[in-house]
């Protein structure tokens, strides 16, 4: 890990949040192709996914999507369940950060695409009692297309069609359609 990633890590806990939102974007766009330092991050951020800050939880989450990609050791496979929780999270835009990110983890491999596919479809199937559901179905379906857009597998494109051919409200299905179109 070279001295800029320990320099953006280390302004991720300034008291300025307009340095913590450039380390976190300066951060996100390096694990955005695949780095040999991750499992140096890889232990703290599974930490912080249960942080009592929420902005270390949303972190967490996005800086562990993205690493997902520079995981040799499929450490992902047993840790997703931790990152899975995170889009459950109290706060809502923690819980909306992370699974707008998630998606990532399907470029991993072909397990880490079928376990990613396989949890959102269930989430979609599943959170019509969750609050602002109709956003953490948008998220799923927007997820898949950009998986779909990195991998270009039919199977994500027919699983994310058949979530908006089940949706029952026709404005929503629309919505969700746009996505695709």
């Amino acid at each position: 890990m070279d001295a800029s990633i320990r320099t953006w890590l280390a302004e991720l806990e300034s008291a300025d949040k307009n340095v913590q939102y450039e380390a976190l974007q300066n951060l996100l766009a390096a694990t955005d192709t695949k780095v040999d330092w991750a499992y140096e991050m890889w232990g703290p951020l599974l930490g912080w996914l249960t942080d009592r800050d929420n902005h270390r939880r949303s972190r967490a989450a996005q800086l562990l999507s993205n690493l997902a990609r520079s995981d040799p050791d499929q450490r992902m496979l047993a840790d997703f369940s931790k990152l899975w929780a995170v889009t459950y999270d109290p706060k809502f835009v923690t819980a909306r950060h992370t699974l707008q990110n998630i998606w990532k983890v399907g470029l991993a491999g072909p397990e880490q695409k079928s376990m990613v596919v396989t949890h959102l479809a269930d989430r979609f199937r599943t959170c019509s009692d969750e609050k602002n559901y109709t956003l953490v179905r948008y998220d799923i379906i927007a997820g898949l297309k950009k998986m779909y857009d990195e991998r270009n597998e039919e199977e994500i494109k027919r699983t994310a069609l058949s979530l908006i051919d089940s949706e029952e409200d026709l404005k929503y299905r629309k919505k969700y359609a746009a996505v695709w179109s």
